[in-house]
């Protein structure tokens, strides 16, 4: 919500109540949850800092965003901004572009240079971080800004994880997840990279450490059995991408096959067309319509020359050719074969088939359980062995940068709770602000404002970013495209319409009351409130 605090229904005499016996129903300020703010898998207070960021205040609209995601120059970026789905400028024109003023923010704190500030003393507990993807920097962000010692162990010679050896940088360059660690890192955050842990046991004993999170990514590529030539060039994706990181880049060849039809796949895919494939073609084994990639992948992926083979599988991999069998969906939706083959010449074959987590380290770990590759948690996130807890890819979810983030915050306020000998209960939610509770004849017409693009022509042969961020007047009226939903922004509607001289000022920044020895509970304050902060309820007399 925008405001944290609650608002003073009465003013005035409550002996009086001099029109009590008029009412049948008397208007209430209240607060309800945005639905932006409901659906953000970070939990960011996303109404409260574009509140600011549209006053112009971008350092105050950066640190309120920072208390719940230390990334936003990353999350900006590769986000699928679930919140923006849920946005009810949407049902008017169009959604606030949220991601894009996210990343506004970020890049101007980087190009500020703006500090994250601990502000508490040293709690004397040391805690382990297993990974420095982004659930693992999450949480020892929230960690160390609650006063503990955090230590992050990542396996990798760079910290991010998948950030970095799975998104490309034509999506993340890696100067902004680089600057976004740093900051973490100047907290008083240790994080020791090349530094795998064999046995966690051992390693929480040797290091001291009274509790653990685990954040090890999804590093390891499926595979699928292939009937297959010795000469068959056949790749996992995870690989691919990983090598994009090193000295010497994979050779793909001029033709390249995906197999898979994840967001993974298509990163691929259009990877291969920048090293210089000239065709790099995606199987997968359903129609583009029940293709898991998101729409936007799929569209920047075709406007780079990406081709699809939509019904179709991988049956053989020859030496420089791979037969491919044509699918039909049934009745349920499933995939079924037909039958009917191809034959495709290709250089080789990527597999994109999901990514696993390797859970070696958990060997002779007491009480934990591991279903299907993953390790259960409770609501706290806690696994089967007391101090040891577990999120990002590690734990049964969507598999997101924001999720892994929303994770790493989650369990920080667990694990701080748990080393204080307490439990961790978090605020109710209000209700949710549903667009019928908005009164929208007050907002005109404010079309989104469009991040630049690079060049189609350009993005086949260079790595750079291909989606621009928005410039400062771009970003400011993008923030004033907020509608409020649900929390009074100070309009003074309410203040206009009433007959009665019944609403209150309170003074900037504290908002209104309602004096309801004046009050007739005719109820224009509700029907003019833009943005559904006033209910009318039944008058208690």
């Amino acid at each position: 919500m925008r405001k944290p605090f609650a608002i003073t229904l009465d003013v005035g005499s409550s002996l009086a109540n001099h029109t009590g016996t008029w009412r049948t129903q008397r208007p209430v300020y209240l607060d309800r949850l945005p639905p932006c703010n409901h659906a953000c898998p970070a939990g960011e207070n996303i109404q409260g800092w574009l509140y600011h960021a549209e006053s112009g205040d971008y350092e105050r609209a950066w640190r309120e965003l920072v208390l719940n995601n230390p990334l936003p120059a990353v999350m900006g970026r590769v986000c699928y901004h679930p919140c923006e789905s849920a946005c009810n400028r949407g049902r008017l024109d169009a959604a606030v572009s949220i991601h894009a003023v996210e990343r506004f923010l970020g890049d101007e704190a980087l190009a500020r240079g703006w500090r994250f500030d601990v502000g508490v003393p040293d709690s004397g507990r040391r805690v382990l971080v297993v990974g420095a993807g982004p659930s693992g920097l999450s949480a020892a962000y929230h960690l160390r800004r609650l006063g503990h010692a955090v230590t992050i162990q990542e396996a990798g010679p760079l910290p991010g994880g998948m950030m970095r050896f799975g998104i490309p940088k034509y999506r993340l360059p890696r100067d902004v997840l680089d600057a976004e660690v740093a900051r973490i890192a100047a907290m008083g955050v240790e994080i020791r990279l090349n530094h795998r842990v064999d046995d966690l046991l051992a390693a929480m004993k040797a290091g001291g450490f009274d509790a653990v999170f685990l954040a090890v990514g999804a590093h390891v590529g499926r595979r699928a059995y292939l009937p297959a030539g010795d000469a068959a060039r056949i790749l996992d994706a995870v690989s691919v991408l990983r090598g994009m990181e090193g000295d010497e880049r994979p050779q793909l060849g001029r033709r390249v096959l995906v197999y898979g039809g994840g967001n993974t796949a298509l990163d691929v895919a259009r990877t291969a067309k920048r090293l210089g494939a000239a065709e790099a073609i995606v199987v997968y084994r359903r129609t583009r319509e029940r293709m898991p990639a998101h729409d936007s992948e799929v569209a920047e992926a075709m406007e780079e020359g990406v081709l699809f083979k939509w019904l179709s599988t991988i049956k053989q991999a020859g030496d420089a050719s791979f037969t491919v069998e044509k699918m039909r969906l049934d009745d349920k939706g499933f995939p079924q074969p037909t039958g009917e083959l191809e034959t495709i010449e290709a250089d080789s074959l990527v597999l994109a088939l999901g990514q696993d987590v390797d859970l070696a380290l958990l060997d002779g770990v007491p009480g934990l359980e591991i279903v299907d590759g993953v390790v259960e948690v409770d609501a706290n996130m806690m696994t089967g062995h007391p101090g040891i807890f577990a999120g990002g890819d590690m734990v049964p979810s969507e598999r997101t940068v924001t999720v892994a983030i929303g994770h790493g915050k989650k369990a920080a306020r667990n694990v701080d709770a748990w080393l204080r000998g307490e439990r961790y209960v978090p605020p109710e939610k209000h209700a949710l602000a549903a667009f019928e509770t908005l009164n929208t004849w007050y907002y005109t017409d404010a079309p989104q404002r469009v991040q630049p693009t690079l060049d189609a022509v350009r993005r086949q042969s260079t790595f750079d970013e291909v989606i621009g961020g928005l410039d400062e007047s771009n970003a400011l009226f993008e923030a004033r495209r907020c509608l409020s939903c649900g929390n009074c922004f100070e309009c003074d509607n309410c203040y206009g319409v009433c007959p009665d001289n019944a609403v209150v000022k309170l003074g900037p920044g504290r908002r209104f009351a309602f004096n309801h020895d004046y009050c007739k509970g005719c109820g224009l304050c509700a029907e003019e409130c833009p943005c559904g902060a006033i209910a009318m309820v039944p008058e208690t007399i």
